[in-house]
């Protein structure tokens, strides 16, 4: 059985001679959830990622697995697991081979490990797939592959590095709902990077949101959707609007934003003029210059754009509850 334990970031860095690509971050991923690390390309990341994993050397902090201390261990004594963007599935030997080979690396007895491996392709609904190469599997085969060699080490908590970005975008998503249903099987931690918000929402008990090698913001998918604390967040999580009120910046939801056609229909703030318009099924985005406050996102939904359409190049006037405007840091 699996050991359920918390992972802890102290003060961790990694340089790359003078560059600084993690700086000093301090986190708990706690026991038994999905966490994602967020943020453009890098923001240090999947540099965090390697460090917990052991593929990269931590220049300065500690990294803690429950009561140990993990820093300077090698990968395979860790009790993590990692499973990489492109799979590194070995092309010459069989899938159940593949999912096998660490434990034939440990010496571990071939009907014994046969047998594991298979009820881990069992797990992850490969076990059909048992005798073929991964040059015979589709790119979400190999990944569930990828996965059940990852877990045939019993780790404690498993890493993922951006391992839905080759799929295609329908698979994409069913592959977010077995990563879900796994984690939640399994029970055990899962740490994923993305620089999808989509996907970040969608997975994570916990998002932690990086830039610049610094955490920005962490917490719940809501909180940190709901209640961006920097510009950054505000526009990186996307949906919002970073406006000034009183010379302050703070962020309204795209979807917050009321828009009205005449200036007597509502008490208007702001003057626009509709830039574009952009139908995205459920809702419709207008695109909207308003002058000095910039280009801002409003989002309405269908039934309420095409009950009265708005053309491109006509002026909406915008307003929006004070509830609805989060003050962001500096």
């Amino acid at each position: 059985m699996t050991k359920t334990v918390n992972l802890e970031l102290v003060a961790t860095t990694k340089r790359y001679g003078q560059t600084i690509a993690v700086d000093a971050i301090n986190h708990k991923f706690e026991a038994g959830t999905y966490s994602c690390l967020l943020g453009p390309s890098g923001c240090g990341k999947s540099s965090t990622l390697r460090m917990i994993a052991g593929h990269e050397h931590v220049s300065d902090g500690d990294i803690l697995l429950g009561d140990a201390n993990i820093t300077d261990l090698p990968p395979a004594a860790r009790g993590t697991a990692m499973m990489f963007q492109n799979y590194a599935l070995f092309p010459h030997i069989s899938v159940v081979d593949n999912v096998a080979f660490s434990q034939k690396m440990k010496g571990v007895e071939k009907t014994a490990r046969t047998n594991r491996a298979m009820e881990l392709l069992e797990l992850v609904d490969m076990r059909a797939y048992a005798d073929r190469l991964p040059a015979q599997l589709s790119g979400g085969q190999q990944q569930r592959v990828a996965l059940a060699r990852a877990l045939i080490t019993e780790p404690s908590v498993l890493l993922l590095d951006e391992p839905l970005s080759a799929l295609d975008p329908f698979l994409r998503i069913k592959m977010r709902l077995e990563l879900k249903r796994l984690q939640r099987e399994l029970g055990i931690s899962f740490i994923h990077v993305t620089h999808s918000q989509d996907e970040a929402l969608a997975l994570a008990d916990d998002i932690i949101v990086m830039n610049g090698g610094k955490i920005e913001q962490a917490g719940s998918p809501r909180d940190v959707f709901n209640a961006p604390t920097t510009e950054f967040v505000a526009r990186f999580i996307g949906g919002h609007n970073v406006l000034k009120v009183n010379g302050a910046p703070v962020a309204v939801r795209a979807d917050r934003l009321k828009v009205a056609r005449r200036a007597e229909e509502a008490e208007a703030i702001l003057t626009a003029a509709v830039k574009d318009v952009e139908y995205l099924g459920s809702t419709v985005n207008l695109a909207l210059d308003a002058g000095s406050a910039g280009d801002l996102t409003a989002a309405l939904t269908d039934e309420g754009f095409f009950e009265n359409p708005i053309e491109i190049g006509s002026t909406v006037f915008l307003s929006w509850k004070a509830a609805d405007a989060h003050p962001l840091a500096a």
